[in-house]
């Protein structure tokens, strides 16, 4: 090895003085130039001495020309932002590993607003002294759901914690065995009902729960009876199950809370758009549950939070526990989850200006229409693509309405130039990446999930990979 060659490469004296670094410290700062810039001769004088003698060139002019590229797109990799913005073409509508819902526009102009400057999280404008941040949501989530007071915190399994720990701590919780849930990351319902301080009581079996289980459960330490909605499986067969308001009215028999925790919060009944029924939040407390919690960030399609209505006695002391602060949210949160409600006053509002509902009500006709001008795009470009509409079925995704399928039409394409898997993760490396999935061999665009203006997204990452 030829170590004299290391001369060829220019000190960080002098690469810092090239034009092309200042133009790159207007844009980063000079301490992230300066830091890359070390780094990347260190690399180069590591490789090079470790036997790799083709790092470096005999041109002291070239080499500085190669690294002043090299850093440039280094630093564009290290400066550009982890969580990033990306097209989802799988049809998958809450897709948790996506970021579940989209805010709407009209909530990301509130949302900005807010996040951008001072607001009056925790003061009360018109007394002119300390307020409370729950209290921006009291009065939209009273009128939608008759619910007598409310509370929010970070997620659904986080509200469940709350609720528990302050109404049943060191007693026991009644629960079926066929709704001991495991939701995303391994999370199960049986370790957040430890966490909180209480003794689980399973009742009946994993298919068939009566509702003598649990009356035959409760004594003189039953803190509860909790019943945990089945938003992310069913199980069919030889089943049966115990309906809320009859486990309600066994609970008030005995004085004792009952808890429910739907999940997916429904505040529309989407049974009118070809679902299957699932109870509202309305319907719950109707029949008579003391607290609800649910989930802003899936159908609600709000941002990620643990909404908590039920009975103001209970709310009351759940924001005297000190766990409130723990779980507390910031004033994006509130701002988005209010400016989301507030669109439910009105339903088709709502239906219009929420994606999540957009989505999920789309019909297939819809769909097709869509697919249809999508396909229309992509051909015109002439990039040696074959697409078909095929018919199939989107999902919903998020833990919510398991086994429903939304009958919808797709997007089937093949490329003359790619296979369909070096298609796929080409689509996923562009600057902004298209996740989609592979069926048959064949790449699918489900356009359900594809708003007509991401669709050029996914037109600019087909002309790139493919021109």
């Amino acid at each position: 090895m030829d170590k004299s060659k290391l001369a060829c490469l220019p000190s960080i004296n002098d690469l810092m003085k090239q034009d092309k670094i200042k133009e790159l410290i207007t844009i980063h700062g000079q301490d992230v130039i300066t830091m890359s810039a070390r780094e990347l001769l260190a690399n180069k004088r590591e490789h090079f001495l470790s036997g790799d003698d083709t790092v470096i060139s005999n041109n002291k002019q070239e080499n500085t020309a190669v690294l002043l590229n090299e850093l440039e797109k280094a630093v564009s990799i290290k400066t550009k932002p982890s969580l990033q913005k990306v097209i989802n073409a799988t049809g998958t509508v809450l897709h948790t590993n996506l970021g579940r819902s989209n805010l709407s526009p009209l909530v990301m102009e509130h949302l900005t607003t807010i996040a951008g400057g001072y607001s009056n999280l925790e003061y009360d404008v018109a007394n002119g002294k300390r307020g409370s941040r729950y209290d921006h949501l009291i009065e939209v989530v009273r009128e939608l759901t008759g619910a007598e007071d409310a509370l929010v915190v970070n997620n659904n399994a986080a509200a469940v914690l709350l609720v528990l720990d302050t109404l049943t701590k060191d007693k026991e919780v009644v629960v079926s065995r066929g709704e001991l849930v495991e939701i995303g990351g391994s999370f199960r319902i049986p370790s957040v009902i430890e966490a909180s301080g209480c003794y689980l009581k399973e009742v009946g079996t994993t298919n068939k729960t009566h509702l003598y289980d649990y009356e035959d459960a409760i004594n003189e330490n039953t803190g509860a009876l909790l019943k945990v909605h089945t938003s992310n499986f069913k199980v069919v067969g030889f089943t049966d199950s115990v309906p809320g308001y009859d486990v309600c009215d066994l609970a008030k028999k005995h004085d004792i809370p009952y808890i429910e925790d739907l999940g997916s919060g429904l505040l529309v009944d989407l049974s009118k758009y070809g679902f299957s029924y699932e109870p509202t939040v309305m319907d719950v407390l109707k029949n008579g549950a003391d607290v609800v919690t649910f989930s802003g960030d899936k159908i609600l399609g709000g941002p990620q939070a643990g909404i908590i209505v039920g009975k103001k006695e209970y709310i009351e002391r759940m924001k005297k526990n000190q766990l409130t602060r723990v779980l507390r949210v910031d004033k994006m949160v509130i701002a988005s989850l209010e400016a989301t409600m507030s669109l439910y006053r009105d339903q088709k509002q709502a239906l219009e200006h929420i994606p999540t509902l957009q989505m999920l009500t789309m019909t297939k006709e819809e769909s097709d229409t869509r697919a249809t001008e999508y396909a229309k795009a992509l051909n015109e470009l002439g990039l040696g693509l074959t697409i078909t509409k095929k018919e199939a079925f989107s999902q919903v995704g998020g833990g919510s309405y398991p086994g429903e399928e939304i009958p919808s039409v797709i997007l089937s394409l093949t490329s003359d130039k790619l296979s369909t898997s070096q298609l796929e993760e080409k689509l996923r490396q562009v600057e902004v990446p298209v996740v989609a999935r592979i069926k048959d061999n064949e790449l699918i665009l489900d356009v359900r999930t594809i708003s007509e203006a991401d669709f050029n997204y996914v037109v600019t990452a087909f002309k790139e990979i493919l021109s």
